[in-house]
C-alpha cells in the first residue's frame, strides 16, 4: 500500500502561482509599462525618436564596449577561476574575495575611483599621458569601466564547474598522448563551454545596463561617449516619458534577442558536449 508523500515545501500549484505573481510584479509588470507608454507615440514619433544620430552613437558606444568588455571578461575570468580553484597560494583567499569587490562597491563609487586612476593627473593616467593616450572620457573609459563590473559574473559562474572537472581527466588525455593545447580544446573547454557563454551573457548584460561607475569616467559626450542609458535618464529629466520609453523598448528588444542567441547557443554546447 503506497503512502502519500508529505512535503515541506508548499504543494505545485501553491508554488507556481506564487512565483508567477512575484515575477509578474517584479518583472513583467515594468517591462509591460515601457510597452505600453510607446505603444501612444506615433510611428514617425518612435522613429524619429530612436533613430536620431545622437541615439544611434549611443547604441553604438554601449553595445560595442559591452560586447568587448564581455569577451575580455570572458578571457581573463576563465584565467582567474582557473587559478583560484587549482592552485593552492598564499593569499588565495583575499584574492577570491577582491573578485566580489566590483558587487559590493557602489557604482557611483567605482567610477569616482577609476576616474581618478585614469584620468590625465592619476596614477595610471599620467603614465599614458605623455604619449598624448587619453583613457578617461574616452571610448576606452567606458570600457575599462564595463569590464570592471562584469568580471565577477564570469568568474563566478565558472568557478563551481571547474570545480567539478577532475583533473583524473586531464592525465587521462595526457597519458593517452595528447598535448597540453588538444588537452585544453578537446577535453576542458566543451566542458566550460555553457557556463562560460552564461558568464558572458550575465556580464554582457550587466554592462548593458550599467550608468553610475561609466558616467564619470565617460564623460558624456554626444555623439562619442554618451552611452544609452545616461540618455534615458536625460530624457526623464526633459519630462519626455515617451521618448525614454521609446529608446528603453529597443534596448530590451536588443538585449532579448541576443539573450536568445546566447541560450540557443547554449543548448547546442551542452547537446555537442554530451555526444
Amino acid at each position: 500500500m503506497s503512502r502519500s508523500h508529505r512535503s515541506v515545501i508548499p504543494g505545485f500549484g501553491l508554488s507556481l502561482g506564487l512565483t508567477v505573481t512575484y515575477l509578474s510584479l517584479i518583472v513583467l509588470l515594468p517591462l509591460s509599462a515601457a510597452f505600453i507608454k510607446t505603444a501612444g507615440m506615433t510611428w514617425e514619433h518612435f522613429w524619429d525618436t530612436v533613430a536620431s544620430p545622437r541615439v544611434v552613437a549611443s547604441y553604438r558606444i554601449s553595445f560595442l564596449a559591452s560586447f568587448a568588455a564581455a569577451l575580455v571578461n570572458c578571457v581573463f575570468g576563465l584565467v582567474v577561476a582557473w587559478v583560484l580553484v587549482r592552485y593552492p597560494f598564499p593569499g588565495r583567499r583575499v584574492v577570491d574575495a577582491l573578485v566580489d569587490l566590483p558587487f559590493a562597491l557602489p557604482t557611483a563609487v567605482a567610477g569616482i575611483a577609476l576616474t581618478a586612476l585614469y584620468a590625465p593627473n592619476g596614477w595610471i593616467g599620467s603614465l599614458f599621458e605623455p604619449y598624448g593616450i587619453k583613457i578617461a572620457f574616452t571610448e576606452i573609459g567606458v570600457f575599462i569601466a564595463l569590464t570592471f563590473i562584469g568580471l565577477p559574473f564570469v568568474v563566478r559562474t565558472l568557478q563551481p564547474i571547474i570545480e567539478e572537472l577532475e583533473p583524473e581527466f586531464e592525465e587521462a588525455s595526457a597519458s593517452l598522448g595528447a598535448n597540453r593545447w588538444q588537452t585544453i580544446r578537446r577535453v576542458i573547454f566543451p566542458q566550460l563551454l555553457p557556463a562560460l557563454l552564461t558568464g558572458f551573457a550575465m556580464a554582457f548584460a550587466r554592462a548593458l545596463g550599467e550608468y553610475g561607475s561609466v558616467v564619470f569616467i565617460s564623460g558624456n559626450m554626444p555623439m562619442r561617449t554618451e552611452i544609452t542609458p545616461l540618455l534615458i535618464i536625460t530624457k526623464l529629466e526633459q519630462y519626455d516619458y515617451a521618448g525614454a520609453t521609446a529608446i528603453a523598448v529597443v534596448m530590451l528588444i536588443a538585449s532579448f534577442s541576443l539573450l536568445l542567441v546566447i541560450n540557443l547557443l547554449q543548448k547546442w554546447s551542452r547537446r555537442h558536449a554530451a555526444v
